[in-house]
């Protein structure tokens, strides 16, 4: 008891505590009902909800918990956060995430599958879209992102040529490789937040101009200089691909149809680093490495033509419209917060019959005036909630409160002992870390939406756009947040211990295929080993891109299985860091894979000894990829935009730049065999990282959630 009064003495004030007794009796049971761990997960001693765990197999529906200690986004992201909206009992108490049971009234698909997010009225909404456009908008998207993929191994065949023409060595052209993907890293830097604000057809259409003149100044290169130089500006050009597409893919699609249009994105996208050098082989064999660039540009343009024809911007902000200006009274943490952390694996039979789960309102269809709209938090508001007289006599009554100096800091901007979300300014008003003063620039005028807004609040008024309309090539400046600080936050997503592992792992895990194409050339194309022309040693990318193709399928099933299995375990309680079981395998296929690959290549085994462990590579890369992208988006859903830009950008620079500064010249004065053993070597440091992660990525992921680094910046 005396650990809990000396909590409560230090961090009491701080959450807002008016009854003392009642702080003190909360928190006990707080502390009594979480286990220590949880399937070999530390828990936060604090709270059980914490962002990121989710009731996976909830008897109605799954939701991710701890949205109340979720601090809210003041700034924009270039992917929806994919949270669902908390439910609002009669009482003014929202739900716990485990007892809300589908709104009868939300809008489903003919087989009953509720749409999440709940599309508006409005047919500008690209949620009503018809299936068959939004569809074409992926196809054409799609086929730009795996020309755009398979630029980086694009010359891997024709090394030999290269260095011929420009009479340099082998080991120099590796740099072409090299400093095309620093092209990608500053590119990503570049157009994430330039989409952010203006639009992603901008984007799309900008980068497939840049694209078709770069690949055409790399065909005309007088040296390789020029070469290079062509190279970098590709490289920004085709950064796009790797990080818009999924945020487009959430823009146009439900959460129950993403996952295999995901599927296709990133199958073409692997399958195009795989077969772009299968067909670059062909041509350089038959028409010199010059008429790659050519091709490419000829194609590029087709894609052009697609994009803007059939990719019109899917822009819809989904954010509610702040307006109040009177904070409301927040009420003890302990005591909201004991009310709602009620969870299958905690609680005995005894205490579940005590504690009954409160009902949803009933809700009716979408009405285009939102009840919810002044509040300022970090999700959207349910667009199919009833407006009823309980929720509008709530909000009346927050406006009519007067502000109280001696409330605290809050820990999320849904907070509360009823669980209501709080207004907005209140937030603002108690958060050092955000002036006051910006959101009541934003309040100013509570009849017109705020700027931020101002996009979708017109076409939600206005008829279906036509055919020709959606060709427009922009839409103006979509919101008016800083550039230079939406192009600064992947960066500070370092700082968060769940991205810094992915950032780790999905380097390494592109990475090695990428040093893997950049000695395909020294190893085949050797006279003293295998001595393959071009298009032979073009042909030996036919065994990656098999070993992607059963990885993509391994991963998602594989670790579905598996995270379902701990989830029930686990009394139906799902953590992110489940994900982290399938950097076994990962570390298994790759390490044997790399020093595999390095020792039969140096022994001259038969060629497809190597080639094999080049497919089983792939293999473990393609495992390692998947498992580092899901736990880092499951972690921080609300920063999947930002988190997308940080894995990319450390692949392009800290692995495919740097390593391709002297991995070809390491290679040609210790060989193959002493290379990849030390690949593999490094390969198993970084992954044996997994098991701090795993057992303390829940509190780290609470540690970050109090910090609050992302929108203290």
């Amino acid at each position: 008891m005396a650990g809990v009064l000396t909590w409560k003495s230090r961090f009491g004030g701080v959450f807002g505590n008016k009854n003392k007794s009642d702080s003190a009796e909360a928190t006990d049971d707080e502390n009594t009902n979480i286990p220590k761990w949880s399937m070999g997960v530390l828990n936060d001693p604090k709270t059980i909800e914490v962002p990121g765990s989710v009731l996976l197999l909830a008897a109605h529906r799954n939701e991710p918990l701890g949205l109340r200690n979720a601090p809210a986004r003041t700034s924009h992201s270039s992917i929806p956060t994919g949270f669902p909206e908390p439910v609002d009992t009669p009482t003014g108490r929202q739900s716990p995430a485990n007892a809300a049971p589908p709104e009868p009234d939300a809008k489903t698909t003919k087989d009953g599958i509720i749409l999440n997010p709940q599309p508006e009225e409005s047919a500008n909404d690209p949620l009503n879209w018809p299936s068959w456009r939004r569809d074409c908008a992926l196809l054409s998207l799609g086929f730009y992102c795996m020309v755009g993929g398979g630029m980086t191994p694009l010359l891997a065949a024709g090394f030999t040529n290269v260095a011929e023409d420009y009479h340099i060595e082998t080991e120099t052209v590796s740099l072409t490789t090299g400093l095309y993907m620093m092209g990608m890293g500053l590119g990503s830097v570049i157009f994430s937040p330039t989409a952010i604000l203006y639009g992603k057809r901008p984007v799309y259409l900008f980068s497939s101009v840049i694209f078709i003149l770069s690949s055409v100044w790399a065909a005309l290169s007088p040296n390789f200089t020029s070469l290079i130089l062509a190279r970098i500006f590709q490289g920004i050009a085709v950064s796009p691909v790797e990080c818009l597409p999924s945020a487009t893919i959430a823009e146009i699609f439900f959460l129950h149809e993403r996952a295999f249009r995901i599927g296709i994105y990133t199958l073409l996208l692997l399958g195009g680093k795989n077969l772009i050098p299968l067909v670059s082989a062909l041509i350089i064999q038959g028409l010199g490495w010059r008429w790659t660039f050519w091709i490419v540009a000829m194609i590029v343009a087709f894609c052009g033509v697609l994009l803007f024809l059939f990719v019109p911007e899917t822009f819809w902000d989904r954010t509610p419209l702040p307006k109040s200006r009177k904070p409301s009274r927040r009420p003890s943490f302990t005591r909201r917060f004991s009310s709602r952390h009620h969870v299958p694996q905690v609680h005995n039979a005894h205490e579940d019959a005590v504690v009954a789960p409160t009902s949803p309102t009933p809700q009716s269809p979408h009405v285009a005036s939102h009840p919810h709209k002044d509040l300022h938090v970090g999700f959207a508001p349910d667009p199919n909630e009833k407006q009823d007289d309980s929720i509008d006599k709530q909000v009346k009554d927050a406006k009519n409160d007067t502000p109280d100096s001696s409330n605290p800091v809050p820990v999320s901007r849904t907070s509360g002992a009823s669980g209501t979300p709080t207004s907005g300014s209140d937030y603002f008003h108690n958060a050092p870390a955000v002036e006051s003063e910006k959101f009541k620039m934003q309040a100013s005028d509570v009849n017109s939406p705020p700027k931020a807004l101002a996009y979708t609040h017109t076409l939600r008024h206005q008829p279906a756009k036509s055919f020709t309309e959606q060709l427009k090539p922009w839409n103006g400046r979509l919101n008016h947040d800083s550039w230079f600080k939406v192009m600064l936050r992947p960066f500070v997503l370092f700082a968060y211990p769940a991205v810094l592992w992915s950032a780790a792992v999905y380097s390494l895990s592109v990475g090695w295929l990428i040093v893997v194409s950049e000695s395909v050339a020294l190893i085949y194309r050797n006279r003293a080993s295998y001595n393959f022309d071009a298009l032979q040693t073009g042909l030996v990318y036919l065994s990656p891109f098999i070993g992607g193709i059963l990885g993509t399928a391994v991963a998602g099933k594989v670790s579905d299985i598996i995270v379902k299995a701990m989830a029930r375990r686990n009394g139906g309680l799902y953590e992110p860091e489940f994900r982290l079981v399938m950097a076994a395998p990962v570390l298994v296929t790759t390490v044997i894979g790399l020093m595999g690959f390095g020792w039969s290549a140096q022994e001259r085994d038969h060629w497809i000894v190597p080639t094999i462990f080049f497919g089983l590579i792939s293999f473990g890369c393609t495992l390692g990829s998947t498992t580092s992208i899901t736990f880092c988006v499951d972690s921080y859903r609300q920063y999947a935009g930002e988190a997308l830009v940080t894995l990319n950008f450390s692949k392009n620079i800290f692995h495919g730049l740097v390593f391709s500064l002297f991995v070809t010249h390491w290679l040609t004065s210790d060989g193959p065999k002493m290379v990849f053993i030390w690949l593999g070597v490094i390969q198993l440091i970084f992954l044996i990282a997994t098991v701090p992660m795993f057992i303390y990525g829940k509190r780290a992921r609470m540690w970050t959630v109090r910090k609050n680094f992302m929108e203290k910046f």
